[in-house]
């Protein structure tokens, strides 16, 4: 039987409009509440590239003041290379779940980031947020359906390949497979080249924040093309303009001084976005996450000059140097900040917290592995999590994960990088530090050196090398340039022993660590704690059971740019 109000209602067209028009603006007034979520990705940013990490080199203030002024990640983990990551930053899952495990996609692969995974702008967009991509993909492009367009977005102004050009925005695969992938939406722009990436996406992300619609709340996905190196086969696989190069003469040794210039930009793009907000007033009601999306490529690897030191490894790896992440939330919305977040987190758990921030409901979101750290971070409470599966990888046949303070690695996890590299400084650092394991067919970032190359490899020569450098001190730079009353939160490594670079060799047996008290990876516990390998040992086994295979496909010929005027362009219909 209808009751008395649903009959009043309906004959009284007046009463049944007021009440349609709350609603409808209760709605409204709920999305424009929700937080702007802005994310910014750093690519191949190493863990000593930052000041608040300590860095004597390279100041970051802009970067800085976010941290010191948000909460300072110390215990982030993130994904050995750039795919992995990036598909655990837009799913919430753990790249063994989603096929992503095993390196990255080239340019005429034909796979991508399977169709059936919900990715983070659909999660915003049921929530009322308007979604925006500026930057790299890298997520899969031979099908339409694979880009960003297609997965969420409402704009994208970028590129869908690893790596490219600062400049000319050309992308090479190989050196028969080399094309244009600057795009705006889906249209390639032939307009742009001499014009510097980072300047351009700034630019691109400033305007997006001054034309919103306020009443909307906005979630701009920043993934910066800096600090990856450009093409393997370009004359110049580093590039920055050379106003930001001329402000490191205290750094002589060239390619870390323009490495230096590119980290330099991108600290003052994250400004230049941060004034933008404040500008619309916006700030307030925002959460800025800055990430980088996999350790630094150090040490020359991958024509670059980026660094983790004191860390060991590389990108690549499952070392701390590959696996252990910059990160940071600055938000004035956080109840607790200014603090260092001692507890773990890893990269998928940003899906999940991002959303319970925009007032979702992480219970709706199925099948995830990230877990919802929105509390903890907003209060400094306790962990949300105790284990990081770092990797699986049936291909290169390596693994790692961290329960609780350990870490258990097995297989080849370094990939012939296994040391500690300081940062170049001198005229030639390039020369004496840099172990050239990579022949000409690594270029377009390979992760397998090959075994000719790998036999080469001296260890003792290695350590020599390292010995050496040590002694070079940097120069500072002028304090003035740092964020003024803080204190850089560095990594404490104690003395190293004589035998690390042969006490631990996971491609023969499995090594422990204790991380919180030896975070360089210094002392393999193995031998002395068979009970914890165990225990981790079988944590693997079980995160295996549960792994689909990698999705990596061979090289399809179609793809090449050359058969279609010279961009890289989707070019299978499904």
């Amino acid at each position: 039987m209808r009751s008395e109000m649903t009959i009043r209602i309906m004959h009284s067209p007046s009463l049944l409009l007021l009440i349609i028009m709350h609603i409808i603006s209760g709605a409204v007034t709920s999305a424009s509440l929700r937080p702007h979520i802005i994310l910014i990705v750093a690519d191949d940013l190493g863990y000593n590239d930052v000041s608040f990490h300590g860095s004597d080199q390279i100041p970051t203030p802009n970067i800085d003041r976010l941290a010191y002024t948000g909460v300072l990640l110390n215990n982030y983990y993130v994904s050995p290379i750039c795919t992995p990551t990036r598909s655990a930053l837009m799913t919430g899952r753990h790249p063994i779940h989603t096929g992503m495990q095993t390196g990255v996609i080239f340019g005429d692969q034909p796979y991508g980031l399977p169709l059936t995974e919900k990715l983070m702008p659909q999660f915003l967009n049921q929530l009322g947020y308007s979604s925006h991509i500026v930057g790299k993909w890298h997520l899969g492009m031979f099908a339409k359906e694979y880009t960003p367009l297609y997965r969420g977005f409402a704009s994208h102004f970028g590129y869908y390949q690893g790596r490219e050009d600062y400049y000319d925005h050309t992308y090479e695969a190989n050196l028969d497979q080399w094309g244009l992938d600057f795009r705006r939406d889906m249209q390639v722009l032939y307009n742009y080249t001499g014009l510097y990436s980072t300047d351009l996406f700034t630019q691109e992300a400033v305007s997006i924040i001054n034309r919103h619609n306020k009443s909307e709340p906005l979630f701009l996905y920043l993934p910066y093309q800096s600090v990856h190196s450009g093409n393997a086969d370009s004359p110049n696989p580093l590039q920055a303009p050379q106003a930001y190069i001329n402000r490191f003469p205290y750094i002589e040794n060239m390619q870390r001084r323009i490495y230096a210039a590119m980290v330099s930009a991108l600290d003052d793009a994250v400004g230049e976005v941060y004034n933008t907000l404040e500008a619309n007033n916006m700030l307030n009601n925002s959460i800025i996450i800055f990430t980088t999306d996999n350790g630094g490529p150090a040490n020359g690897f991958d024509n670059n000059a980026a660094n983790n030191f004191p860390l060991r490894g590389v990108k690549t790896t499952l070392w701390e140097g590959g696996v252990r992440g910059v990160g940071l939330i600055h938000s004035p919305l956080l109840q607790t900040s200014g603090y260092v977040a001692q507890q773990l987190l890893h990269v998928c758990d940003w899906l999940p917290t991002l959303y319970e921030a925009a007032g979702g409901n992480v219970s709706h979101m199925a099948n995830l592995d990230g877990i919802s750290a929105w509390k903890m971070l907003n209060t400094n409470g306790a962990a949300v999590r105790s284990e990081i599966l770092h990797n699986i990888d049936p291909v290169g046949k390596f693994a790692g994960i961290r329960v609780g303070d350990y870490k258990l690695v097995t297989g080849d996890i370094g990939h012939g990088y296994n040391d500690w590299y300081p940062p170049w400084q001198v005229k030639g650092d390039e020369h004496d530090l840099h172990v050239k394991i990579f022949q000409s067919d690594m270029h377009a970032g390979s992760i397998a050196p090959t075994e000719r190359s790998l036999k080469s490899l001296s260890y003792s020569n290695l350590e020599a090398m390292n010995t050496m450098s040590v002694v070079r001190m940097q120069q500072k730079p002028d304090e003035q340039q740092r964020v003024m009353g803080y204190n850089p939160v560095q990594v404490e490594c104690g003395p190293r022993p004589v035998n690390t670079s042969s006490n631990c060799q996971p491609s023969v047996s499995p090594c422990l660590f204790h991380i919180p008290s030896d975070p360089c990876e210094y002392n393999n516990l193995a031998s002395t704690e068979p009970s914890i390998v165990a225990q981790l040992y079988q944590r693997l086994l079980e995160y295996s059971y549960g792994m689909v295979p990698p999705a990596n496909q061979p090289a399809d010929p179609q793809g090449n740019p050359r058969l279609h005027n010279g961009t890289w362009v989707p070019w299978v219909i499904i």
